[in-house]
């Protein structure tokens, strides 16, 4: 079988963690569009069967395989101490996969961002397959040109134009990945998902509700930290309760599936950089919080398969993004 690592990596709102929330099968990255959403690295695990190899588009289709798919912050310009840590974590991942997947916006013309991804790469020897994103925003009149075009620049391992949103080509990407792995056994567990950790799950969740409400006015000076993570049931071992007896760590459990009833407790705080932020985030008579607390807890309820109730609070921590120290308390400081 064909087991190994697959990075995606480009500019920032070019779709990569909608594309691994369609490879995977489920939401394991948040999604705001917004650029520069993905802050961390996240990885996500795909086993393929034989028969779900794709879509006969590769020939000698490899059967059953494993794909861990590592999805990196979009690869920009960095203006603030957090954004150069995003950007030398998504070029780090390199030289440490099997398979380099380039997710490229094939709804706008190419640009210098797009040449300089693909110049990061002059001189890797890994294989690097291009996914050209969006299609379902183009003319299809545009999409021959701009695969010629692409196959101009280097010789990718194959060019696979895709929809993301829709699911449009994901299986042939699926096919194209996995044929390019070598040969070895899985490197995770068959109902392994993810490796966030279920406190990390929880503040990405929280913070996409608060992009999708603040994006205009607060795009990037947000972040959020889970305080408390308390569990009211049992699980089927002993873990949910010496996870209580430590204060709700919640930090060691990455998710492998739902639970099954019960109450989890979470509190939550909303960081800005400025004391005219958080009014932004509460919205008049605390109608934005309530709404944001609300579409975040409907989304974790739905993803832990347990009853939730959510505090949020906001509070100030001035200049966040360039503190080394904020950044290691947020979680975004290596």
């Amino acid at each position: 079988m064909r087991c190994g690592v697959a990075s995606l990596i480009g500019r920032p709102n070019a779709g990569k963690s909608t594309l691994l929330n369609r490879l995977i099968g489920t939401k394991v990255a948040i999604v705001a569009g917004t650029p520069q959403t993905t802050r961390t690295r996240i990885l996500g695990v795909k086993n393929v069967a034989g028969e779900d190899a794709g879509d006969g588009a590769v020939a000698g289709g490899s059967g059953r395989g494993q794909i861990v798919f590592v999805d990196t912050p979009g690869i920009h310009r960095p203006l603030h101490r957090m954004n150069v840590r995003m950007v030398d974590l998504a070029v780090s991942t390199i030289t440490e996969v099997d398979v380099i997947v380039v997710v490229l916006d094939a709804s706008v013309p190419p640009g210098a961002g797009d040449r300089f991804v693909l110049g990061l790469l002059d001189g890797v020897r890994t294989p690097v397959v291009l996914a050209l994103n969006k299609i379902d925003r183009m003319a299809k009149p545009r999409l021959l040109p701009l695969i010629d075009h692409y196959r101009e620049q280097r010789d990718f391992a194959a060019i696979v134009p895709l929809s993301a949103l829709t699911g449009d080509g994901v299986s042939r990407l699926e096919a194209v990945i996995l044929d390019e792995l070598p040969d070895g056994e899985p490197l995770y567990p068959d109902d392994y998902l993810t490796d966030q950790p279920e406190r990390v799950l929880v503040a990405e969740t929280v913070r996409e509700k608060v992009l999708h409400h603040t994006r205009a006015e607060l795009p990037f000076s947000t972040a959020v930290v889970v305080d408390r993570f308390e569990e009211e049931t049992a699980r089927p071992d002993a873990e949910a309760a010496a996870e209580g007896e430590r204060g709700g760590d919640g930090a060691a459990r990455a998710l492998a599936g739902p639970r099954i009833g019960g109450l989890l407790r979470l509190y939550c705080s909303i960081v800005v950089e400025r004391p005219s932020h958080k009014p932004i985030v509460i919205g008049r008579s605390g109608a934005r919080l309530k709404q944001i607390g609300s579409e975040a807890r409907v989304e974790l309820e739905r993803f832990f398969g347990a009853r939730v109730y959510l505090d949020l609070h906001v509070r100030v921590r001035e200049g966040w993004r360039e503190s080394p120290r904020a950044l290691r308390d947020l979680g975004l400081q290596g």
